[in-house]
């Protein structure tokens, strides 16, 4: 199935600034920019893969789109949500400098919202507690091994999908351990897609209640939560607590020096409803303190599991029943 769409947004749209944390890592296997103006994107949704193809023209601002694959017309009736289009920054304020210094840099910079949570939630489990550069090459031999190729033109393009859920669940343990993820990312992975269809519906959940389904999952901690909302709810204030830099650069930006999460909880409060607006603006300003020696790969992102524990699938159906 191959369709298209032309749409022009009521607003300025910077596609590459809000579409840029979707990306796993320059080398993701899902994602291509072959440098003729489009970006082309193998998506694994609720409803099945398709590819997606976008360009804007910059002379009009007209968005021309098109998609091939089983959720092709799915794809093409969000784009405008994928695209940031409900993302509503009324009541924000920059407040700081530095803030409203982003802000005019970046106008067209909206929070998307994809409405794929389980594509959003198994390569941010992939990226727990190691650098990027690690979850990045794990990601990229898991899709070439267990994914499949995207629809359409894409045969150039070596472009390709994330498996389903149901794949996700049958990449044999030691797999998982050869590209370097160890038990603990892997069982949450499988854990979560037994679950596939409760997560899928967070799409449709507040912003408060598709948190606490999430972390109804043993292994989804508050940082995975945040990471998922961001990307796959809109959620402009979910912001990355307990992520090892975040914290450390938005105290750099705002007030001159390192804080920790506590801190930055103090310093993002008057943004409330936007907190993760202000993290992602300072983000793409490169706001961030200086980095100096070798980086390290710490395990903030997840609660410690209890030895030798594995979560009881009833125990898991009534976190999730909320």
């Amino acid at each position: 199935m191959t369709t298209s769409r032309h749409w022009r947004p009521a607003r300025p749209l910077d596609v590459a600034a809000t579409w840029g944390r979707l990306r796993r890592g320059g080398g993701d296997p899902t994602w291509r920019e072959p440098g003729d103006g489009r970006i082309w994107w193998g998506m694994r949704t609720p409803h099945g893969p398709a590819t997606l193809a976008l360009a804007v023209d910059r002379g009009g601002g007209t968005v021309d789109a098109r998609a091939w694959g089983e959720a092709a017309g799915w794809v093409l009736d969000r784009l405008p949500e994928m695209l940031g289009e409900g993302d509503d920054p009324g009541g924000f304020v920059p407040r700081h400098p530095l803030v409203a210094e982003a802000v005019r840099r970046f106008p067209g910079w909206r929070v998307p919202r994809t409405g794929m949570v389980m594509s959003a939630l198994v390569p941010t489990v992939v990226e727990q507690r190691v650098t990027g550069a690690e979850a990045f090459g794990a990601w990229r031999r898991l899709v070439r091994r267990f994914g499949t190729r995207a629809p359409g033109p894409t045969g150039e393009l070596d472009l390709w999908v994330a498996p389903s859920a149901q794949e996700w669940a049958r990449v044999p343990s030691w797999e998982w351990r050869t590209v370097g993820v160890e038990g603990a990312r892997s069982d949450t992975v499988v854990r979560a897609c037994r679950y596939a269809g409760r997560l899928e519906q967070c799409a449709a959940l507040t912003h408060e209640e598709a948190h606490r389904r999430l972390r109804g999952i043993p292994g989804v901690g508050v940082w995975t939560a945040a990471e998922v909302r961001q990307r796959a709810l809109g959620d402009p204030d979910a912001v990355s607590f307990g992520d090892y830099h975040v914290a450390k650069d938005v105290g750099w930006a705002l007030v001159g020096h390192e804080v920790d999460d506590a801190g930055m909880a103090e310093l993002l409060e008057p943004w409330a409803g936007h907190r993760y607006r202000v993290q992602r603006l300072l983000e793409l300003v490169g706001a961030h303190r200086p980095r100096r020696g070798p980086r390290m790969a710490l395990p903030t992102h997840l609660p410690v599991a209890r030895p030798g524990g594995r979560a009881r699938p009833r125990a898991v159906a009534r976190r999730l029943a909320g």
